[in-house]
């Protein structure tokens, strides 16, 4: 941008709006400079001041997309990211353990990630919302093979299963991923979100949704 634009940019969000855009300007510089304990330190200031769902939601959700971005323009080196959402997983696991509800869903969910993903910060961050408004969650984790999670969900008898697909291995093929899981759980409705949702264009299985924005998860969580 140049001045003028920054000017204009800055004087159409409100104070709150601006704050926000600082501190994660604060942590990308952070991240860049590698300056790890500065980036912890901007986190923990405002989880104090503002809590940790405001955190999740306001900052974090935020950073993750503008380093996606990042990382798509190459603007950014794997280590850098790899130090600071180590940090940021360290927080959403924090904050899954110290949330609760005063409202419990009838519902629960299993969540999961496909064989050789490893990328669970979509995940925790799903696991946390729901888990803040009830939901029961059985929580998996990274890197389970099909044949675990069947398993899992011929037991437990989840009402859905979900999965965050956020960088996949070069060799996925996702329209294969979703052909098998419908064929491995026919029983159960699968949802799957992330970015790999929104190029998809394909008839999907009919016991699959997908869920292609924040404002999608955000809908459907509600709804539980």
């Amino acid at each position: 941008m140049n001045q003028d634009e920054m000017r204009e940019k800055i004087l159409s969000l409100s104070q709150v709006q601006a704050q926000q855009e600082r501190i994660i300007n604060e942590l990308i510089q952070s991240m860049i400079e590698l300056n790890i304990d500065e980036f912890e330190e901007t986190l923990e200031n405002f989880i104090m001041a503002r809590g940790i769902e405001k955190t999740i939601t306001q900052i974090i959700f935020p950073f993750l997309e503008k380093i996606g971005i990042l990382w798509i323009t190459n603007h950014i080196n794997p280590a850098q990211e790899h130090l600071v959402t180590n940090i940021i997983r360290q927080k959403l696991i924090v904050g899954i353990e110290s949330t609760g509800s005063h409202f419990q869903s009838d519902k629960a969910l299993l969540l999961f990630l496909p064989e050789g993903e490893h990328h669970e910060l979509g995940l925790l961050f799903i696991y946390y919302l729901l888990k803040s408004r009830g939901v029961k969650v059985w929580y998996l984790g990274a890197n389970v093979p099909l044949k675990d999670l069947s398993y899992v969900a011929e037991i437990k008898k989840p009402d859905f299963i979900y999965t965050h697909l956020t960088s996949v291995a070069n060799n996925f093929n996702f329209d294969r991923f979703l052909q098998a899981v419908s064929i491995k759980l026919p029983a159960s409705k699968v949802i799957v979100s992330g970015q790999l949702t929104q190029s998809y264009k394909k008839k999907l299985p009919s016991n699959v949704q997908v869920k292609t924005s924040l404002s999608e998860v955000m809908e459907y969580i509600a709804m539980l």
